[in-house]
């Protein structure tokens, strides 16, 4: 990747030596406070959107409506989650990141509407527009995530926003247990609770304006995240479709498949068919509170288990490949009680005796999610540590992660065997390890100077207010 310096260079004094920045917890470009503002845009709409969809059918009895536009926006991410880091590059956060949240507003509407008129067409055109602007957020949380932070604390930056993000889906959890309550025979969730989706997300669309594009952000040693103000559309066409030849990203494939794939099994045949609504609404609130638990744990452990950085990878990975294996094995314990055709007659209720072994699961599910996806993360920032480098690593990660969604949804609508989903989730995830471990090995250095763009990012862009 030796041109990745292409595009406009942002400021004559690159040649002047790095200005030190003032030390202050709260500076507003610093790497802390702008990773913490991604984190609260994703608490308000992905985090949102992942309370939603974790209610299985997005709140209805009949998840067909849910499963379709689902499809349909992951058929459009993967497409846009990969050409997502060439328009960060272009654009710059503010325009993607405002274009991405708006289309959570609007896909939150669109099952308000269905809740009216049962007409399930809106609900998918919405779903396709989400799909646009999910990869046009994530590919630049992607690179906001793993090209701020210093090059030896991305694991804990990486877990801090994870935390922030799905505060999102717990305070999200809670609005469905809320408003439907007293509703335990309801089929699909009150007004109220889109609603209060739709509030959150416009919050997050507003707060997506606070973000300051990355040639603006400085460490505390007086680097840069990237000399790149602007880039071009040749250039991040070119780099884009090398993406496809590159190694590093190859041997990413499976686990960017694996990633998101196992939600429609998680959230529509353990959530939905085990429990009643209100106690889904419940269930979410652990599910995502669960996500903080498993990304903290993995970013201390990603980041001081051991001074050598190869090996903290590797150790990230052994762990979570093992506590992997055993969660992976209770789901299949449980699986064996019930099946499509034969699903449980009542309904669980978070007041039944025998809530609490299903629940753990579901629990652990979250957790699981939580550590694999910071272990990718921190995986993909270990490569490099320029923000156009990693918004492109980004956004391939989406791509393909959104392709593995787009089939998930689609296989759970043509009503796959609950077991039959389970078993391929499990083998994906299985065979992500060792080619992760590969990665870490050939392409994690422990020496910072020879990551991809190091020695580009030593600059001090002049202040800009």
């Amino acid at each position: 990747m030796g041109d990745e310096g292409n595009g406009k260079i942002a400021s004559a004094e690159d040649s002047s030596p790095a200005q030190i920045p003032k030390k202050s917890l709260f500076r507003y470009n610093s790497p802390l406070v702008q990773v913490g503002l991604i984190g609260l845009v994703c608490f308000c709409c992905p985090g949102m959107f992942n309370a939603l969809s974790g209610m299985g059918g997005g709140g209805q009895v009949d998840p067909t409506a849910s499963n379709n536009a689902l499809t349909a926006l992951y058929t459009t991410f993967a497409v846009f989650g990969i050409l997502g880091g060439g328009i960060y590059n272009i654009l710059g956060p503010h325009m993607t990141l405002f274009a991405g949240c708006s289309t959570y507003v609007l896909y939150a509407g669109s099952f308000l509407y269905y809740n009216h008129y049962r007409h399930q067409a809106f609900a998918i055109a919405a779903g396709a527009l989400l799909g646009i602007g999910a990869g046009l957020l994530w590919a630049a949380q992607g690179a906001i995530m793993t090209s701020y932070p210093p090059h030896d604390r991305k694991g804990i930056y990486i877990s801090m926003f994870w935390s922030i993000f799905n505060m999102g889906g717990v305070i999200g959890g809670l609005i469905p247990f809320v408003l439907n309550f007293h509703r335990t025979t309801a089929a699909s969730v009150n007004d109220g609770t889109y609603i209060g989706f739709m509030v959150f997300m416009s919050i997050g669309m507003l707060l997506s304006l606070a973000i300051l594009h990355p040639s603006r952000v400085t460490r505390d040693d007086g680097s840069t995240c990237t000399n790149i103000q602007y880039s071009s559309v040749s250039t991040e066409a070119v780099e884009i479709l090398k993406l496809f030849l590159n190694w590093k990203m190859l041997l990413m494939v499976p686990a960017s498949w694996a990633s998101n794939f196992f939600y429609s099994y998680q959230f529509n045949n353990v959530n939905a068919v085990l429990f009643n609504l209100r106690t889904r609404g419940l269930n979410n609130v652990f599910y995502w509170g669960a996500q903080m638990i498993g990304s903290v744990f993995v970013g201390y452990l990603m980041d001081f288990s051991f001074k050598s950085r190869r090996a903290r990878g590797l150790l990230g990975i052994s762990v979570v490949a093992l506590l992997g294996t055993a969660i992976w094995g209770g789901g299949l314990a449980k699986q064996l009680d019930y099946t499509r055709h034969k699903e449980p007659e009542l309904k669980l209720d978070f007041k039944d005796s025998s809530f609490a072994g299903p629940f753990v699961l579901y629990f652990c599910y979250g957790l699981l999610d939580a550590m694999f996806q910071s272990m990718v993360y921190w995986v993909i920032g270990a490569l490099a540590d320029d923000s156009e480098i990693l918004s492109r690593y980004a956004g391939f990660y989406k791509g393909v992660q959104s392709a593995g969604a787009a089939v998930s949804w689609q296989v759970d609508e043509h009503h796959a065997p609950f077991l039959n989903q389970l078993i391929v989730n499990w083998t994906l995830t299985t065979i992500s390890y060792p080619l992760l471990a590969v990665l870490v090995i050939l392409a994690v250095k422990d020496d910072n100077v020879d990551e991809e763009g190091e020695g580009k990012v030593k600059s001090v862009m002049p202040a800009l207010h």
